[in-house]
């Protein structure tokens, strides 16, 4: 699942943007209304979080735009404002959910949760939330992997990893590609970070089975058949 995070306050995006990582989500954060709607109007996600009053455009204003041009993806709106007659107004703005500051982190997650969870269902795409190979079964609402009638416990890397391959099935996978999107790095650090958590998948998913679903393209990176 993609977020979008939209708060000038470094602590505050810091702190959900380190959460929603640890918890498996793939974030993009700005720090600025009019980034913000940029990104907002160009790039898809499952989600968005904004923070209702930002430099260069109002978090209401960002809403409002982007409820006229037809864009429904769910928004969360953060505010320190918690009057009733505020969250009326964020609400009726297009915000589809309101939660003042400060908060705690799980039920902003639950509130995520929540909202993509009912897209799925109203757009008729449950479907879309899930990610296969074969037997293998990855759900991105629910968290479980399963293959065949086998579930497989998976850490929030391994997951993630496990994700970024299934969703280039039939793609070769670089290193490159792998560090950018699972660990966020735009270098490389020159460890065997990745090598080790391919191998800790592999003896998950593919140990005990005929069919490999990972496979080494030697001097290329990584393969799930399509």
């Amino acid at each position: 699942m993609r977020i979008l995070v939209i708060e000038d306050d470094t602590s505050v995006a810091s702190y959900i943007n380190k959460g929603m990582k640890e918890s498996g989500y793939n974030v993009d954060h700005a720090d600025n209304g009019k980034d913000g709607l940029f990104l907002a109007t160009t790039e898809k996600y499952d989600v968005m979080i904004v923070d209702r009053m930002l430099p260069e455009l109002d978090g209401l204003k960002i809403i409002q735009t982007l409820r006229a041009t037809d864009n429904n993806t769910p928004v969360i709106i953060l505010s320190a404002l918690s009057e009733v007659d505020d969250r009326v107004k964020g609400l009726r703005a297009g915000g589809d959910d309101y939660l003042t500051k400060p908060f705690a982190f799980k039920e902003l997650l639950a509130r995520v949760e929540v909202l993509a969870k009912r897209t799925a269902r109203h757009t008729g795409q449950d479907n879309n939330t899930k990610l296969s190979s074969g037997d293998l079964e990855l759900d991105l609402l629910s968290r479980n992997v399963t293959r065949g009638d086998q579930a497989i416990e998976l850490q929030t890397t391994e997951f993630k990893l496990l994700e970024y391959l299934l969703r280039h099935k039939g793609q070769v996978v670089t290193r490159t590609m792998l560090l950018e999107n699972v660990w966020d790095y735009h270098f490389d650090p020159q460890t065997n970070v990745i090598d080790v958590h391919i191998s800790r998948l592999r003896a998950k998913i593919d140990k005990g089975y005929d069919k490999q679903i990972i496979k080494t393209k030697r001097g290329a990176g990584y393969i799930v058949d399509a």
